[in-house]
């Protein structure tokens, strides 16, 4: 999993059929390998732009989603409220 914050939306008209009625963000992961690039990923718990979000990535994305099949490899499943502890390259 990462820890990411959302920066902004992505509207597709067409795309996979499994993803029809699925809100697609635009993250930014704020440690691991990926850190600062910017991804998309299905919001399956309603999350928001500048907010803090866990992101399942690869299988565990698709299972988030309850669509095996989906093609999909990151999928927001959860809003952060806190964090305690020190993690580097998360705002305080």
């Amino acid at each position: 999993m990462l820890i990411a914050e959302v920066t902004g939306t992505v509207v597709a008209t067409r795309k996979h059929e499994s993803l029809t009625g699925s809100k697609l963000l635009l993250i930014r992961p704020l440690q691991g390998s990926r850190r600062g690039e910017t991804l998309v990923a299905v919001d399956t718990v309603g999350a928001g732009k500048g907010e803090l979000v866990l992101v399942a990535t690869g299988s565990a994305a698709r299972l988030g989603l309850n669509v095996p099949q989906a093609p999909v490899d990151l999928a927001i499943v959860g809003i952060i409220d806190q964090v305690e502890g020190d993690i580097k390259g998360l705002p305080r």
